[in-house]
């Protein structure tokens, strides 16, 4: 019988937060059973499994990185658009480190995180418009554009920049305007 109070939401909410805190890696189905003061098959009724936990917490983080996502992109184009994608991810995944780690993890393809994880590429396909791209190309780009970002981010979330003499936001700004010249100059 499923415990009043506790649903599958607030435990994704719950994972989420337990994961800026202490890390992904660290959150676990006993982990979470103690935030909320009960034993581990408590939460049996409203997850499955630890996997199925991670996979609601990547989904939960997908989901709220698109809509700050979409909300900074609405209305601008090209450079802009890039500019403002790109900065979002970036602020997301410094304000929420665990739950960036979590998005990640392979996820299943129709698991619950496959429809946040679509609008993502979605909205990442939706920056690419105003470059003119074919399809083949767009594809190339996306996975410029996600190592880029995703390897400077993690790079930064370990601090490999603190003992460099340049600011990690002016290379940060570098390197999106690298970005935008090589998006606008694409070798087909």
């Amino acid at each position: 019988m499923p415990r009043v109070g506790i649903t599958a939401d607030r435990l994704t909410r719950a994972a989420a937060e337990l994961a800026d805190e202490i890390g992904f890696g660290n959150v676990t189905v006993s982990a979470l059973a103690r935030q909320f003061g009960v034993k581990d098959a408590s939460l049996y009724s409203h997850i499955k499994n630890a996997r199925d936990l991670r996979a609601r917490v990547a989904a939960f983080a997908l989901t709220e990185l698109a809509d700050l996502v979409a909300a900074a992109m609405a209305g601008r184009a090209g450079k802009d658009a890039l500019l403002a994608f790109a900065n979002s991810y970036r602020d997301y995944a410094k304000q929420h480190p665990g739950r960036y780690a979590a998005m990640q993890q392979d996820l299943d393809a129709d698991g619950p995180a496959a429809a946040p994880a679509r609008r993502h590429a979605d909205l990442t396909r939706s920056i690419l418009h105003a470059y003119e791209l074919s399809p083949n190309a767009q594809i190339d780009a996306i996975r410029l554009l996600g190592a880029t970002m995703h390897g400077y981010i993690t790079l930064e979330l370990t601090g490999s920049f603190r003992h460099t003499p340049r600011s990690a936001d002016v290379s940060w700004s570098a390197a999106l305007a690298a970005l935008h010249t090589t998006l606008a100059n694409w070798p087909e």
